[in-house]
């Protein structure tokens, strides 16, 4: 199994053949969903799904089908049962692949800000994309996703968080909005002249494919 980063919290999913994507969003790079057979969405907010692209998709992919919590799937209400609504505790298989569902909500901004609902997905028993989240799996994970840039966390919740999963490896994704400057700051601390996560933390190269499990 292999995932490659198409921008920002947009991943792809592939093995034999079989791909998976999940969060294609504002900030993603659209052609992360050619020859896609499955996406999944964490949450409503636009960097993480674009209803326009994910329509244009499906029009494209008669067989294409999506996992997504209830106030996404109200947005493409219209699509029937291409929608499938999941949420925490929730198992199912998508494009071949095993998935598990963990979290309900997306991460506190401030207090005076609504919360959106916000899903993880635990893909092929081995990756996890936790969204707008710092959910904790009650399962092993292999390789985390771990969004390294957001007005809902600090780099201090991010190095306990990454301590607590407890992953192999963790791989920097959320950081559209960082420039050069700001990802190499982040990957000072995250990174071997850090406190320490546990694990070794990499930034993947958007379109470069990383091989785990």
């Amino acid at each position: 199994m292999q995932f490659t980063k198409f921008g920002h919290a947009c991943i792809r999913v592939e093995s034999e053949g079989r791909r998976l994507v999940v969060d294609p969003g504002g900030l993603s790079d659209p052609h992360a969903l050619d020859g896609a057979d499955a996406v999944l969405v964490t949450h409503e907010h636009f960097d993480h799904f674009s209803a326009d692209t994910l329509r244009q998709a499906l029009q494209r992919n008669p067989a294409l089908r999506i996992w997504t919590s209830t106030s996404v799937a109200r947005k493409l209400d219209d699509l029937g049962a291409r929608v499938t609504v999941v949420g925490d505790g929730a198992t199912f298989t998508a494009a071949g692949f095993p998935v598990q569902v963990y979290g309900t909500w997306h991460a506190v901004i401030h207090p005076d800000l609504p919360r959106v609902g916000n899903i993880g997905f635990l893909i092929g028993d081995a990756l996890f994309h936790p969204g707008d989240a710092l959910t904790v799996p009650d399962a092993a994970v292999d390789t985390l996703l771990l969004p390294v840039h957001g007005p809902w966390s600090t780099t201090g919740q991010l190095i306990d968080y990454v301590r607590e999963v407890a992953p192999r490896q963790a791989f920097a994704i959320h950081d559209g909005a960082l420039n050069e400057v700001g990802t190499a700051m982040v990957a000072g601390f995250l990174g071997e002249n850090g406190p320490g996560l546990g694990a070794p933390y990499q930034q993947a190269e958007a379109g470069v494919p990383v091989e785990i499990g």
